[in-house]
């Protein structure tokens, strides 16, 4: 179907909303190029629509099909940085991807949330190894008439308390500070690849993967 010029209007008003939702997402550049996909995606549905006597009931039909343009930007903006993250595997795009989701899905945030608290717990640990011959008695398992109380850093420390744990606290932190990390990140991995695979059950377009 050839579009006329109040067809075309309608479309490029769609293109503008959506470039303005895909802004505050992506970067300049990106949303150019998304732009770009977008538009050649609905036109491509456009040509192969059957021609009908009403051309803006056919494409309202089109446009409706995608979804609001603020939906549309969330949703391709996710798949974006989930394939940028999953293509690169570095830590950074990983973050950024598991912030993204946690911003604009419920199933984002609460897969998020856990992983979040696995990255904590992990620098947490890497941070003890580090205070430990700085504040040797203030970080260590704190233990008040015989009852451990707690394990970490603590300034001061409670009265009458006693730190245990020497110097062997700093290897163990260490190890236990990575191995949280690690098995993390794996399952930042994990959580990213079953959402992508996921949203392209359903997906209308899949974004190219970034260039590196």
């Amino acid at each position: 179907m050839k579009l006329s010029e109040v067809g075309d209007a309608r479309v490029r008003g769609y293109l503008f909303v959506l470039g303005q939702s895909l802004g505050t997402f992506l970067p300049r550049d990106v949303v150019s190029d998304a732009l770009q996909e977008i538009e050649s995606h609905i036109r491509e549905r456009l040509e192969s629509a059957e021609p009908q006597p009403d051309e803006r009931g056919a494409v309202e039909r089109v446009l409706q099909e995608l979804g609001p343009p603020l939906r549309v930007a969330q949703v391709y903006s996710a798949e974006l940085t989930v394939e940028e993250a999953l293509t690169t595997g570095r830590a950074v795009p990983m973050l950024r991807a598991l912030w993204h989701l946690a911003t604009t899905t419920l199933g984002g945030f609460a897969g998020a949330l856990l992983l979040f608290i696995g990255y904590v717990c992990g620098i947490a640990f890497l941070l003890l190894a580090v205070l430990k011959p700085v504040f040797p008695e203030n970080v260590g398992l704190f233990v008040v008439d015989g009852v451990p109380r707690s394990f970490g850093a603590l300034f001061p420390g409670p009265a009458g308390a006693e730190v245990l744990g020497g110097y062997w606290v700093i290897p163990i932190c260490l190890g236990a500070g990575l191995g949280i990390l690690v098995a993390t990140h794996r399952g930042a991995q994990r959580f990213l690849s079953w959402w992508r695979g996921r949203r392209r059950e359903s997906s209308i377009f899949a974004p190219r993967a970034p260039r590196a």
